[in-house]
C-alpha cells in the first residue's frame, strides 16, 4: 500500500510523490530474491556417460542409480536419466546419462553424448566386471582408448584443454581426507561453480603444490573418470571353481588401482545383487558431478568393497598389496597371471529315442504288409519256404487247387484285403498241412508195430 501523504479537498488521502520510487525499490528487491533463487537451482547440463563391454552390468548399475527394479536394455546409443536432489534447498534437477553400446561399431555415435558444449560438464564412467576377470585389463584399456581417440575429434581449443587438464591436477593436489565425523547436511555450491572442473581458491603464488607421482596422471584427458568394477559377489565363485586365491585379486587390485592413476580416476568394486557400495556411488557421482558433501573415506581392506576416491591414491599405498604375492610379480602380465580357463567341452550324452505312438506303429506295419505279395504255398520262395522235418510229406491237394476258408470273400476287396486273407489261408494251410502229416506218420508208425501173421491171417480170413 502507498504511504499516506496528503489529503485533498475532500479529504481522500494521496500518495506522496516519493511512493514511485518505493515502488521501484520494492521490484528490484523481488527480482533480486528470483535472481538469487534460480542462480542456486542444480545444474541441468551435467552428463553421466558410461562406456565398457557388452554383459558387464552397465544398465542394471545404472537403473540401480535410478532406484529402478526391473532395467530396460537397449541398443546403439541409450539415454538414461538419474534424479538428483537437494534437501537442504529442496531443489531437484535430472543428471543426463548416455549409456553406449559394447559393440565398438557403436562408437560413432559418441558425438552425440560428448560435445565440446557438454565436455566440460560430464564425468566418464568405465564399467568392467569381475564375474570374467580376465577380461579387465582388455576391457579397460580398449575402452579408454575410444574415449581418448573421440576427445582427440572434439574440437576444443588447446587453451580450454589445458585448462582442463590443469583442473583435474588441481583436484588429485588439492584432495583431502574427509573427517567422519563431518556434517553431509552442506548444500552444493552456488551458482555457476562447475565441481567437474574447479577454480583455484587461491592464486598460484599463494597455494603450496604437493608434486604428483611418477605415474600419476600421466594421461591426462581433460575429463573425470571413474572405474567401476561390478558383479564383485562373483569372487566366491571365483576361488571355488576356477581355483583363484588371495594373491590374485590382490594382483588384480594393484593393476586396476594403477590404470586409475594413471588417468586421475576414482574406483569402486560394487554388486548390485548384493546393493554393495551402489549408494556409495551414488552419493560420489553427485558428490563430483553437482558438490554435494561426501563424507566418506577411502577403503580398501575388505577385496569386494574397494572404493578409492579420486586424489586419495598413490604408489606407496598400492604397494602395500605386494605383501600377499608370492607366486606372482607386480610387473607380470595381466594376462599371464589371470588365466582364462579353458572351457570344458559338454558330456556327450546319448540321444533320447522317444517311443513312437502305438497306433502309428501298426499302421506303419500294416501298410508295410499291404506292400508285400500275398503269403502262401503259392506265393512262396524255396528259399522263404520253412523246411519241413525229415520223414513228412508233402500236403495232399485236391485238383491242384489249394482249398482256402477263404473262398468265398469277395475278390474285389482292395490290396488290405486281399493280403488279409492271403495271410488266414497261409496259416490255415499250414495248420491242416501239419494235421495231415502228423495223422500220416502216426498211421505208418501204427502199422509199423502190428505182426506179420495178424496181416496174414487177416488176407486169409478176407479170402
Amino acid at each position: 500500500m502507498a504511504p499516506i501523504g496528503k489529503e485533498d479537498k475532500m479529504g481522500t488521502p494521496v500518495a506522496d510523490g516519493n511512493s514511485s520510487e518505493d515502488a521501484q525499490n520494492l521490484w528490484a528487491s523481488i527480482l533480486g530474491e528470483v535472481q538469487s533463487s534460480s542462480a542456486s537451482k542444480l545444474s541441468t547440463t551435467r552428463s553421466l556417460l558410461v562406456l565398457g563391454d557388452n554383459e558387464s552390468g552397465k544398465t542394471t548399475l545404472i537403473a540401480k542409480l535410478q532406484g529402478v527394479e526391473d532395467p530396460k536394455k537397449g541398443a546403439g546409443l541409450e539415454y538414461y536419466y538419474i534424479d538428483v536432489r537437494d534437501e537442504y534447498r529442496d531443489e531437484q534437477a535430472r543428471l543426463n546419462v548416455w549409456v553406449l553400446d559394447g559393440d565398438q561399431s557403436h562408437t560413432g555415435l559418441l558425438k552425440y553424448a560428448l560435445t565440446e558444449e557438454n565436455f566440460a560438464d560430464t564425468l566418464v564412467l568405465l564399467v568392467t566386471s569381475m564375474a570374467q576377470p580376465w577380461a579387465i585389463a582388455e576391457s579397460l584399456n580398449k575402452w579408454v582408448t575410444v574415449l581418448s581417440e573421440h576427445i582427440d575429434k572434439v574440437r576444443i581449443p588447446p587453451e580450454q584443454m589445458r585448462e582442463y587438464e590443469q583442473s583435474l591436477v588441481r583436484f588429485f593436489q588439492d584432495y583431502t581426507e574427509p573427517e567422519e565425523s563431518a556434517s553431509a547436511t552442506q548444500a552444493p555450491p552456488r551458482g555457476d561453480a562447475n565441481p567437474l572442473h574447479p577454480t583455484p581458491l587461491v592464486s598460484d603464488e599463494e597455494k603450496v603444490v604437493l608434486p604428483l607421482g611418477d605415474n600419476t596422471l600421466t594421461q591426462n584427458l581433460g575429463i573425470p573418470i571413474v572405474v567401476v568394477l561390478t558383479k564383485c559377489d562373483a569372487i566366491s565363485t571365483l576361488e571355488k571353481e576356477h581355483d583363484f586365491r588371495e594373491e590374485h585379486f590382490d594382483f588384480i587390485q594393484q593393476y586396476v588401482r594403477k590404470f586409475c592413476l594413471k588417468f586421475g580416476a576414482g574406483l569402486f568394486y560394487t554388486s548390485v545383487k548384493d546393493e554393495r557400495n551402489c549408494e556409495l556411488l551414488y552419493r560420489y557421482l553427485v558428490h563430483r558431478i553437482y558438490g554435494f558433501p561426501f563424507t566418506s573415506q577411502a577403503y580398501v581392506v575388505e577385496r569386494d568393497s574397494v572404493f578409492v576416491p579420486c586424489g586419495w591414491d598413490n604408489e606407496k599405498k598400492i604397494s602395500i598389496l605386494y605383501e600377499n604375492m608370492t607366486s606372482v610379480k607386480p610387473d607380470d602380465a595381466f594376462e599371464d597371471v589371470i588365466v582364462k580357463p579353458v572351457m570344458r567341452k559338454p558330456v556327450q550324452r546319448d540321444a533320447e529315442v522317444v517311443a513312437e505312438d502305438e497306433q502309428v506303429f501298426l499302421m506303419k506295419q500294416q501298410s508295410q504288409l499291404a506292400k508285400q505279395a500275398p503269403a502262401g504255398p503259392a506265393g512262396e520262395s524255396a528259399a522263404t519256404r520253412p523246411a519241413r522235418p525229415q520223414g513228412q510229406r508233402t500236403p495232399e491237394r485236391t485238383g491242384g487247387v489249394q482249398t482256402s476258408p477263404m473262398r468265398g470273400k469277395d475278390p474285389k476287396a482292395g490290396p488290405q484285403g486281399a493280403a488279409t486273407e492271403g495271410m488266414l489261408a497261409n496259416f490255415f494251410n499250414n495248420k491242416a498241412a501239419v494235421t495231415r502229416d502228423a495223422a500220416a506218420e502216426l498211421e505208418r508208425m501204427r502199422k509199423k508195430g502190428v505182426p506179420e501173421t495178424n496181416s496174414n491171417d487177416t488176407g486169409s480170413t478176407g479170402s
